[in-house]
């Protein structure tokens, strides 16, 4: 008997603070502690998760301003999964909610993660530093004071 492969889900909207730190954890991205997780993702313009038989396989989610901005973060595959299109899936919905929602010239920025630069141009996305755009730029703040 032939065993029966189901296609892969999309759940717009369905990420939690648990899937979150999961991801992270399993690609070695940074953890944060889940009450900022769950503060975080309350203020998520869009997230998506995907399933592959009734399994979380992959997560994606955006934030901004809903219009004019827009920050692709947290674009993860499970490794056992990798190399199947799944992150293809991700970012397809992920442009497709920022094309619906962003007004014409939005800007829609990300940080690949090194080796995944392709994969973005792939989408329209290009590498800075080039000819018009300086170096994209990070900093991570190490201590709260309150």
């Amino acid at each position: 008997m032939e065993s029966v492969k189901h296609a892969p889900v999309l759940i717009p909207n369905a990420l939690t603070a648990e899937l979150y730190c999961f991801f992270h954890e399993l690609v070695g991205f940074r953890r944060y502690d889940k009450r900022d997780v769950e503060s975080a993702l309350k203020k998520t313009l869009y997230s998506v998760v995907l399933r592959d038989n009734n399994k979380s396989v992959g997560i994606a989610r955006v934030v901004g301003d809903g219009r004019i901005t827009f920050f692709i973060k947290d674009v993860i595959v499970h490794p056992a999964y990798s190399g199947q299109g799944f992150g293809r899936l991700l970012m397809e919905n992920v442009m497709c909610y920022i094309t619906r929602t962003g007004c014409p010239g939005a800007y829609v920025g990300l940080m690949a993660t090194l080796g995944t630069e392709e994969f973005y141009e792939g989408f329209g996305f290009c590498r800075r530093p080039n000819e018009e755009l300086g170096a994209g730029m990070i900093y991570f703040l190490e201590e709260v004071n309150m």
